[in-house]
């Protein structure tokens, strides 16, 4: 069987990546050929801190043999980091290099036609510096799909997806509508019946607590329910508005494969609570499959050699097939 090579952005250079990325090539082994976009030296130097052991094969972008690698060494596109010295501070030193990164995944993805990408965490505070929400949104951009994408974070019992992703609290109920819910249940649908032969029982939240608000026109009123009956009319399976703070509760969680909820924390908390890091944060909608491990950076974890590489071995376990 011919796997199909998993492309890896290595992110931020001072994060837990290269750490967990070292830890899932020794716990897991794919059959996918991985390529990692990363400076050879920080790769190196990390490597070397951390006491892990590889041997690296250098290839370039335009190396036109992608599938008949294999694993038995880090299979590295080196991108020049100026500031090569391990464990420093998050700073947009590194924001032309994560820059770079990136645009030699999707080089290699469009060129290639291939389907898959994984990538590091970075800063959103300084990579992105409020030009994009998150990776999600700044992806959507690359490829031109802005608006239609989705962030879903996947476990095999549970996923759970936000309306609203990177947004203070305050401005959530100005980017909530009908068509951000179409979208959602659209795409989610599309990915369960694409990956797991199913059609995915849905359940969506309500914004408000319990649902309802003390103001004539609330948005379960004026959104949310007019998006679910237009959404079961059209044969999706689908319940809601649902009150968040119960919705939760383990007699309800064996009703549902998804919970979509109106913003980030609403959903992703609780997810966490239940799963650690046993899930895969996937982008629906991009032209390819793009999957970050459910962490950011943790930068107090730099250097200790101790962070847990679950979620980085099922985002390649979902990868490999």
């Amino acid at each position: 069987m011919n796997y199909k090579p998993i492309i890896i952005v290595a992110g931020e250079p001072n994060s837990i990546f290269l750490e967990i990325f070292f830890k899932s090539l020794k716990q897991y082994k794919c059959k996918s050929p991985l390529i990692i976009i990363v400076s050879q030296k920080l790769l190196e130097g990390q490597m070397k801190k951390l006491r892990f052991n590889f041997k690296i094969n250098c290839i370039d972008k335009d190396f036109n043999k992608f599938n008949e690698l294999d694993n038995k060494k880090i299979n590295l596109i080196n991108v020049n980091y100026k500031f090569e010295r391990c464990f420093e501070k998050i700073s947009d030193k590194s924001n032309n290099y994560i820059k770079k990164t990136f645009e030699i995944a999707l080089e290699i993805l469009d060129k290639n036609k291939f389907s898959k990408l994984i990538n590091g965490p970075i800063s959103k505070k300084h990579f992105l510096k409020g030009k994009s929400l998150g990776i999600t949104e700044y992806l959507a951009k690359k490829t031109k799909k802005e608006n239609k994408v989705v962030m879903l974070i996947y476990n095999k019992k549970l996923s759970v997806s936000p309306i609203t992703t990177h947004l203070a609290l305050k401005n959530v109920h100005k980017h909530i509508s009908k068509q951000k819910i179409y979208t959602h249940v659209e795409l989610i649908t599309e990915f369960y019946k694409k990956n797991f032969n199913k059609k995915p029982k849905i359940a969506i939240t309500g914004l408000n607590p319990h649902c309802e608000s003390n103001f004539n026109k609330c948005e379960e009123d004026l959104i949310i329910k007019p998006a679910i009956k237009n959404l079961k009319s059209k044969n999706f399976t689908i319940k809601g508005p649902f009150s968040a703070d119960t919705i939760f509760m383990e007699e309800n969680l064996k009703n549902f494969d998804v919970i979509v909820g109106m913003y980030h924390d609403q959903v992703l908390s609780p997810a966490k609570t239940l799963f650690g890091f046993d899930a895969i944060n996937i982008t629906l909608g991009l032209p390819f499959i793009r999957i970050s491990p459910d962490h950011g950076p943790n930068t107090k974890m730099l250097g200790k050699n101790t962070s847990n590489p679950k979620s980085l071995i099922e985002a390649l376990k979902f990868l490999n097939k």
